[in-house]
């Protein structure tokens, strides 16, 4: 039975290593090294999907990691992160999705202000009058 310090520091190392695989460069790093072809370490990843669930996902930072965690799962997808060229591929793709996002959402939130903003002038004055 695994004590709760245990636990602990299970989730910790995993929280860790899966929040890795965002990283298409340490995909790669573990690809050359025959990890990827290692049937015990094909088994952890698999394993490792109940990040997935929104108890354990919450505590993700890279939310990335998901999604490479997914792809681990298929042989073909493991086999091509041995190719440098592969994990520089994902990694610029990755660069552009964040570019993106932090753009749209700055758009977004422009947006947001200039609708307040409108509405504000748009409302009565308030008044501190009592009606008698």
């Amino acid at each position: 039975m695994e004590t709760e310090e245990q636990a602990k520091n299970r989730f910790q190392s995993e929280l860790e290593f899966v929040q890795c695989l965002a990283n298409p460069n340490y995909l790669n790093f573990l690809a050359q090294r025959g990890y990827f072809r290692d049937k015990p370490f094909v088994n952890y990843l698999k394993y490792l999907l109940y990040w997935k669930e929104p108890e354990y996902a919450k505590f993700l930072k890279y939310p990335h990691c998901l999604h490479m965690l997914e792809l681990l799962q298929y042989e073909h997808f493991r086999k091509e992160l041995v190719n440098a060229q592969c994990a520089k591929f994902i990694d610029e793709q990755q660069l552009l999705h964040w570019q993106h996002y932090a753009r749209k959402r700055t758009r977004l939130q422009q947006a947001l202000v200039e609708q307040q903003q409108q509405h504000a002038q748009h409302q009565p004055p308030h008044s501190n009058a009592v009606p008698k």
